[in-house]
């Protein structure tokens, strides 16, 4: 289809209030700030970070393979027990996931994801569960539950986010295409996948199929689960993830190659899921959470995330399972790699880091 240039697609937005849906881009708004940023620390290579249930304690992980212990008090605790990983391009450390447990416990059940490789140097994601212990800051018994099937050359796309379903028996898996295209549309490949499992690891499924790099990945207050996937060039996506969907990837996008070579649209009845909202120019998102504080009443219910190249951070006002208005992007200045919500409602925001620069750990809280 044609498309409307970006600027005119958000000036028509912003004065009919039209819905972002799969017919259009979401480009959004950029609006003042409702919050308060403060700096609460520095990492090398920031990637994820989860909040310990019924603490003030949070886990934040390191691509390099670091992974500390935030204290509520600021103080930050080294942790042991870590596996090796393949800190290469997108490789490393991953994403961190702590299982509730009862009130006063001082061991969790802890889930990691990172990234290895074989004798021949292909890589996969693998995610692997262990315990942690609040008293030492050790990770004890971690094991590999699972393994991305098959190892392939290259360093990007593993995508690795995980969430725990609010049944209490089964987690959720993002794996990407890894850069490969076609086994996203592969039944016999994990690329390109969302994946269900059992706690153990055991019965993993593939839920849906046709996801090219889907970095973040949480469970709305009815159970639903939803996906930011970073696409081609103009074609990020905001996804309602259903069991057995196919998100078309790479047979369709609204993005293009980055080489310019186009990629037929989503269009009704082509037989794959259209996002609920769609980015051109892309904005890169890396993370995602389903607010539901009380310190932002404004977006409760609405998904959160932080985008990577769009240095910023989006809200995506949603009505149940439908996209709403255009997008709010609050510019952060800096590359934004993860969002997490606080017991007490606020936000925690980690930027990206790499060489040359440290990522920083910021406390976003409502402004005064």
């Amino acid at each position: 289809m044609v498309r409307t240039p970006f600027a005119l697609v958000a000036v028509v937005a912003a004065l009919t209030g039209l819905a972002a849906c799969s017919a259009g881009p979401h480009p959004g708004t950029t609006s003042s700030r409702p919050f308060t940023v403060t700096a609460a620390g520095e990492f090398a290579a920031p990637w994820a970070m989860a909040f310990v249930p019924g603490t003030g304690q949070a886990v934040i992980t390191d691509k390099s393979g670091v992974m500390h212990l935030r204290e509520a008090d600021g103080r930050l605790r080294p942790m042991s027990g870590l596996p090796a990983v393949v800190d290469r391009g997108q490789g490393g450390l991953g994403d961190v996931a702590v299982a509730p447990a009862p009130a006063g416990a001082t061991a969790v059940r802890i889930y990691l994801t990172w990234v290895e490789a074989d004798a021949a140097g292909l890589t996969g994601a693998v995610l692997g569960r262990g315990t942690l212990d609040l008293t030492t800051a050790a990770v004890t018994n971690l094991a590999v539950i699972w393994r991305q099937t098959p190892k392939v050359s290259g360093d990007g796309h593993f995508s690795h986010r995980i969430a725990l379903e609010p049944d209490g028996q089964h987690l959720f898996l993002s794996s990407g295409d890894r850069q490969k295209f076609g086994p996203a549309q592969d039944p016999a490949s994990d690329l390109g996948k969302i994946i269900r499992m059992r706690l153990d690891g055991s019965d993993p499924q593939h839920w849906s199929l046709g996801h090219r790099n889907p970095l973040g990945l949480a469970f709305d207050p009815a159970g639903r689960l939803w996906s930011t996937e970073m696409g081609p060039k103009g074609g990020d996506e905001l996804n309602l993830v259903t069991h057995g969907g196919n998100y078309g990837w790479p047979r369709v996008s609204n993005g293009s190659h980055y080489d310019g070579r186009p990629i037929p649209d989503h269009a009704p009845g082509d037989g794959y899921v259209a996002p609920l909202a769609w980015w051109d120019p892309s904005i890169s998102p890396g993370s995602l959470v389903m607010y539901t504080g009380e310190a932002f009443p404004q977006w409760r219910g609405d998904a959160i995330f932080g985008a990577l190249s769009g240095e910023a951070l989006v809200v995506v006002d949603l009505d149940g399972a439908t996209a709403g208005r255009p997008a709010d992007i609050y510019p952060m200045g800096a590359r934004i790699r993860e969002v997490e919500q606080a017991p007490d409602g606020s936000l925690w925001v980690l930027e990206d880091g790499g060489p040359g620069r440290a990522g920083r750990l910021l406390h976003l809280t409502p402004a005064g």
